[in-house]
């Protein structure tokens, strides 16, 4: 972590929030109801593989939805992160599900059920 994200409460704050949290979502709205089509495929996939998961609504707040897009140097949200691990957005979950890395992954990491 850069010297500047320590520097900022809102990167401190998630940098907690990943920390604390072995599978975490920063994304529009909830789990039980997104807010954009690209939170929900996340949501769909991490709920069909059985993972365990927090979800973050950037929406809630403007600094947390700015400050996790600098934080990650990842411009679009959703973000999810696996044991402090930035995976990537919409497009790279589902690419991974499909081609069965994200399974994969999750598995190596501890937060699956193989």
């Amino acid at each position: 972590m850069t010297d500047a994200a320590t520097a900022n409460p809102v990167h401190e704050w998630i940098a907690q929030a990943v920390a604390d949290h072995p599978v975490i979502l920063f994304m529009k709205g909830v789990p039980e109801q997104p807010r954009c089509g690209f939170s929900a495929v996340v949501v769909q996939i991490l709920d069909h593989l059985g993972v365990d998961f927090t979800g973050v609504d950037v929406l809630q707040n403007e600094q947390l939805r700015d400050g996790i897009k600098t934080y990650s140097d990842w411009p679009t949200i959703p973000q999810l992160y696996v044991k402090g691990e930035f995976v990537g957005g919409s497009d790279i979950v589902r690419e991974m599900f499909q081609s069965g890395e994200l399974k994969t992954f999750l598995s190596e990491q501890g937060v699956l059920e193989a």
